[in-house]
């Protein structure tokens, strides 16, 4: 590294935010820009450490720990302390089509794997690959690479999301005709309709989509696959597919009082706010609104982080978030949760400290669990009942809660917003197409290969693996195109 003590002489400064309580007046991105001295430093606390674990991707106990889109940190760190931006934006755009995606939406579980991290604030990995891909669009760097030739292979994608589009991109890339279905109105899948304005702009993802048009893609949108275009008609039209349609399908509260009005999926409530925004900024009044309203969300991870976040912004009376696990300590258990796993600790993010502003309090409620909805005379939710619950593991892994007697408490709640993640995708495409799944509803196809039963037919991110994150999708979305180009090609040049 450049600067072998830089880890020594500069303290960790991660992405800088703006004001909770001036930001909430707006839906503009929470964060400001970081200076290029300021993100020198920052680089130069990379460690020359010999075995760098941040860039390889794994599982360690169901959690993900280091990057799955194995992104070479150490050498744009580098080249970002010696300021050589260009360099370091073609470094990162050699493993992740999309830097601009994970550095503004993805937790960073590298950050988690650093080594620097052992015992000192790890590198602020996230906010110099951001930093990097920003500046290669300010300085006009990132621009439309086509493909020489073509190969007169066509393949359909569907799903927008950061699956589909890291697909279709390198598909692309190889000379192949591709086509993207996405059944709304927009580009983007959930990083479009399921990320808030304030998190991931729109702009983002369009200025994204307009270079990957300029370089041959076709996007077609507000199309069904399975509706408004058959099976058999994908089959006809086109030599493969690849299916990166996420897993969609919400997990449910089967608790009493469930059908009452006022209680909806945080999907819903999100992917209506920001359609509006986008359509009208909020005139056409076709969201669901907190104004006004006790909101009391149910899940504490950043699905339910968003809702706070959009529902101080609408101007709530109160807000709530249930978290079913006690709350964690700052520091990792480094017996139970040592180094490279990601650390399992409290973490304050970006809606808890607006809320924080608005209201004097961190919003969550720890260890409590859902019992009952009661409504009113008119049908619409009033209350949510809970009970506190201490949470175990069994022997075989499963959680086993256990309800606290005489913790019963009662909470006022004019809106209510399931955050509690998806079950699986959904099944109609899958069954029209044939194509065989796991036990929990996901595709069948085998990491690495992603091939279905149905020849010519490939799956990649959440359809494939579950609900994940953002990098595992960018992940799959490119392995899935290199694993169907070998299959139209008989042999493959991409990654």
């Amino acid at each position: 590294m450049g600067k072998s003590t830089g880890f020594i002489e500069y303290e960790r400064q991660s992405q800088l935010e703006r004001d909770p309580s001036e930001r909430t007046k707006d839906w503009e991105d929470y964060t400001k820009p970081m200076s290029e001295d300021e993100l020198k430093k920052q680089g130069a606390r990379c460690m020359d450490c010999g075995v760098p674990t941040c860039h390889t991707g794994m599982e360690i106990d169901g959690v993900t720990t280091g990057c799955p889109v194995y992104h070479l940190i150490p050498e744009w760190n580098d080249m970002v302390y010696r300021g050589q931006w260009k360099e370091a934006l073609k470094k990162e755009h050699e493993m992740n089509n999309f830097p601009e995606f994970t550095g503004m939406a993805c937790p960073a579980p590298c950050e988690g794997a650093c080594v620097l991290g052992i015992n000192e604030p790890p590198v602020a990995i996230r906010t110099v690959e951001r930093s990097i891909i920003e500046k290669g669009f300010e300085e006009g760097w990132v621009v439309p690479e086509p493909p020489k030739t073509r190969t007169g292979k066509k393949v359909a994608v569907v799903g927008s999301g950061p699956a589909g589009l890291a697909a279709a991109a390198q598909l692309n890339k190889a000379g192949h005709s591709v086509t993207v279905f996405e059944r709304h109105d927009r580009i983007g899948g959930l990083l479009t309709y399921g990320i808030p304005e304030m998190k991931l702009p729109y702009y983002v993802v369009e200025r994204r989509v307009k270079i990957l048009e300029e370089e041959g893609i076709e996007f077609v949108t507000n199309t069904e696959v399975g509706k408004d275009i058959s099976a058999s008609e994908l089959d006809e039209n086109f030599d493969a597919t690849i299916l990166c349609g996420g897993a969609t399908v919400h997990r449910n509260i089967p608790a009493d009082g469930r059908e009452l009005e006022g209680i909806h999926y945080a999907m819903d409530f999100l992917h209506a706010n920001t359609k509006s925004l986008l359509d009208s900024g909020h005139e056409d009044g076709n969201y669901l609104t907190a104004k006004g309203k006790n909101v009391v969300v149910i899940g504490g991870g950043d699905t339910g982080t968003d809702c706070l976040s959009t529902s101080v912004r609408h101007g709530c009376k109160s807000l709530t978030q249930f978290d079913i696990y006690t709350k964690k300590g700052t520091d990792r258990d480094e017996n139970n949760n040592p180094w490279p796993q990601w650390p399992i600790i409290h973490r304050v993010e970006y809606g808890h400290k607006e809320a924080a502003a608005v209201f004097g309090q961190d919003p969550r409620a720890y260890a409590v669990m859902t019992t009952k909805f009661v409504g009113d005379d008119q049908g619409h939710v009033k209350e949510v009942h809970t009970i506190d619950v201490e949470t175990t593991l069994a022997a075989d892994g499963q959680r086993i809660r256990k309800e606290v007697p005489g913790t019963e408490k009662v909470w006022p709640a004019d809106l209510v917003l399931l955050a509690i993640g998806f079950a699986g995708p959904e099944q109609k495409l899958i069954k029209d197409l044939g194509v065989e799944t796991e036990e929990k509803s996901t595709v069948k196809a085998e990491f690495e290969k992603y091939k279905t039963n149905v020849e010519g037919v490939f799956a990649a991110g959440d359809m494939r693996r579950g609900q994940s994150l953002i990098v595992w999708a960018i992940n799959e979305g490119r392995g899935a195109a290199r694993e169907c180009d070998r299959f139209l090609m008989g042999t493959t040049k991409l990654p």
